[in-house]
């Protein structure tokens, strides 16, 4: 059967050519395509978009034991990308584990902070990095809680002041701090 796929590259291709991308789309049952390549594909890139199936899911390799290696061996051990070397026994580099997963996850920790009082370190309000606004950390502690809000007072990074009086819109950012004031 002959597949009648046009071929449009962008750029050159050090892995694909036409017979590959042809037989590549014909296994998915794909006869007539046009193919435009923006960038330097691999076969294997090429399946996935065809497919279109494929989740790719972040990933953190723990390596264990670094108590028992050289200086030398941790060094290159750093270099390598999405690796979090650890000591399980001696419970060393925990906290670059702790903060390697909250980056990975795509998750934000708000502080409450109460009128009059500290703030909360202890137990953090988590939002995905996706939703990071005042409004969505309201309706994250209570749904109710929007119906009487006035204005938040932010501590952080998110703000130039500290604090700093912020409306519903207002992005926050990690660790930052809120307490929210209601309307009387």
């Amino acid at each position: 059967m002959k597949l009648d796929t046009k071929w449009n590259m962008k750029c050159p291709q050090s892995e694909l050519d036409l017979e590959i991308v042809r037989t590549i789309l014909g296994e998915s049952k794909i006869h007539n395509a046009d193919i435009t390549l923006r960038e330097d594909v691999t076969a294997e890139d090429l399946i996935d978009v065809v497919e279109g199936n494929r989740v790719y899911i972040p990933a953190i390799y723990v390596l264990n034991k670094i108590d028992q290696i050289s200086i030398e061996e941790l060094d290159i051990i750093y270099k390598i990308p999405h690796c979090v070397p650890i000591s399980a026994h001696h419970k060393w580099n925990f906290d670059d584990l702790l903060e390697k997963m909250w980056e990975y996850l795509n998750l934000t920790r708000i502080y409450t902070k109460p009128k009059g009082q500290l703030p909360d370190y202890q137990s953090p309000v988590v939002l995905k990095s996706q939703a990071t606004t005042v409004e969505n950390f309201c309706l994250k502690i209570h749904k109710n809680l929007l119906k009487d809000f006035k204005h938040a007072l932010v501590w952080g990074s998110s703000v130039k002041h500290q604090p700093q009086r912020v409306g519903k819109e207002h992005v926050l950012n990690d660790e930052d701090v809120v307490q929210i004031v209601k309307k009387v």
